[in-house]
């Protein structure tokens, strides 16, 4: 008989894939992998802002990746650097940000490995209603917005033209990938959120002919993942969210034999 905190994991971690599966899509398809280390990097800086102002810690979270996302659209339009370059500045000077500033505040205890590995066995039951109910959430606005952000994923000059206003499904998206960062933070930590992201969904589409079918495929091969890993390290004493990102990726590389994989002719990209 399974415990109760492991049965917890097993439950937040299956609904945490499940909302990772369509939006790590997006991700594969726009090419979008180190923002998405960009946005996870600045939780750090969300957990010590948090702190110092004394409030949810989720909150502080969405609300920071929040900013960088605005900021990376508006150092964009200025055009002075790259995006990698940009991506590269945000990225490790927010992470370093909240590192400093949780050092500065020797009043307060961190346990920086939760917080960049997880802890996805200390879940609560008020975790799992955040998790699904925020799944739930961010599940409902892409499946308004997808065809919109589809067609910005192929050609967004066409998607433009055609009145699908894809700089507003693009902001719609940097917010809901924040929302899932400050979720997942507490199950997979920082460093691991874009891996449980872009994996499921690289092997999904090893196998998906239409983007619809890549999305459920990545959600289902997200899930298996978790149960997998979760069991893995039960069995065998490893850190819990390590092992479900090192579940997906075996889930992966099994993807890419030669007779299991077929070419996906589906795909926006």
């Amino acid at each position: 008989m399974l415990d109760d905190f492991f049965s917890r994991a097993v439950i937040a971690g299956v609904g945490l894939a499940l909302t990772t599966g369509p939006l790590g899509c997006f991700i594969v398809w726009r090419r979008m992998a180190y923002f998405g280390d960009t946005m996870a990097h600045s939780a750090l800086l969300g957990v010590a802002l948090a702190f110092l102002f004394e409030i949810n810690l989720t909150i502080g979270v969405f609300v920071v990746a929040t900013l960088a996302s605005l900021a990376l659209l508006a150092l964009q339009r200025r055009g002075a650097l790259s995006t990698d370059a940009l991506l590269g500045i945000l990225s490790h000077s927010t992470l370093a940000l909240g590192l400093v500033m949780i050092a500065f505040m020797t009043w307060v205890r961190v346990d920086l490995m939760g917080f960049l590995f997880g802890d996805i066995l200390a879940v609560s039951r008020l975790d799992i209603a955040i998790i699904w109910a925020g799944g739930v959430l961010v599940i409902g606005v892409l499946a308004v917005f997808w065809s919109s952000l589809l067609a910005a994923t192929v050609n967004e000059e066409l998607a433009q033209a055609e009145g699908m206003a894809p700089a507003r499904s693009r902001l719609v998206f940097m917010l809901l990938m924040a929302l899932v960062i400050a979720i997942a933070m507490k199950l997979v930590g920082v460093l691991l959120i874009t891996a449980l992201m872009i994996i499921p969904a690289a092997t999904a589409r090893r196998f998906a002919t239409t983007p619809e079918q890549m999305a459920v495929l990545a959600s289902v091969l997200g899930a298996l993942a978790v149960v997998a890993g979760l069991f893995g390290s039960l069995e065998f004493d490893t850190p819990s969210g390590p092992s479900i990102v090192v579940a997906a990726l075996g889930l992966f590389l099994v993807s890419l034999l030669p007779y299991l994989s077929r070419r996906t002719t589906g795909s926006p990209t």
